[in-house]
């Protein structure tokens, strides 16, 4: 998993914070989805996908939580950006229609995280979450206490945030551009908040450069 922030934008390895309701949600989203649950309390997988009312508040929920994953902390365009229930439609239905169940992520870690029980971004505190330089993998943070060391791990796990290639890969080639100059630390606070929060937490804003250098020595010789 990447994580959000509301401090510096929004994502999932670093605190989101529930935003306001829009409006217009109520009568878009809510109150045909209590009718039709009234009527099918139980909905199966294809009902649920012909009611999906929630989706009337996509562009809210993108605009709500500037447009950043809460789940990789990455900067999402429209197309590869979900509405994800964070407690299930199938196990919470009375949720389904509900803005604070609504979580903005990625097609691909919506996927990953299915049904499996995470920390909900809306509950991460600053720090439980870290990043390891270089490597680029997700880390419990320093001085957890046993059980919450146990819940990041095992969000971490879920969400294959070490595990899926696509997401580590990410976060390396990000970094290595930021190592170059090739963009700045205002394009990470915007693009990859986690990443961002990380660089200056750790002191590398300057030091990048040679941190970096090694991975992309290693990386160019192993394709010679």
């Amino acid at each position: 998993m990447d994580r959000i922030c509301r401090t510096i934008r929004s994502g999932k390895l670093i605190p989101v914070t529930l935003q306001l309701e829009p409006h217009s949600f109520n009568v878009n989203v809510r109150i045909p989805g209590q009718k039709f649950l009234a009527k099918t309390p139980a909905p199966t997988h294809e009902e649920f996908k012909r009611n999906s009312f929630w989706k009337s508040a996509a562009k809210e929920v993108y605009e709500a939580y500037s447009r950043v994953c809460a789940y990789t902390c990455r900067y999402i365009d429209v197309p590869n950006g979900s509405i994800d229930h964070f407690n299930s439609k199938s196990t919470h239905p009375l949720q389904a229609y509900e803005w604070s169940n609504f979580r903005l992520c990625m097609h691909r870690v919506n996927g990953h995280k299915g049904t499996s029980v995470v920390i909900d971004p809306f509950a991460v505190l600053p720090g439980w979450f870290v990043l390891d330089f270089p490597s680029c993998l997700v880390k419990p943070g320093a001085g957890l206490d046993e059980q919450t060391r146990e819940r990041v791990e095992a969000t971490i796990k879920a969400l294959k945030l070490n595990d899926d290639d696509t997401f580590v890969q990410d976060r390396c080639d990000v970094m290595m551009m930021f190592a170059q100059g090739d963009v700045a630390l205002g394009y990470l606070r915007k693009h990859r908040p986690f990443l961002a929060i990380e660089v200056v937490r750790q002191g590398i804003e300057h030091t990048a450069g040679t941190l970096f250098k090694k991975l992309g020595d290693a990386t160019e010789g192993a394709s010679a």
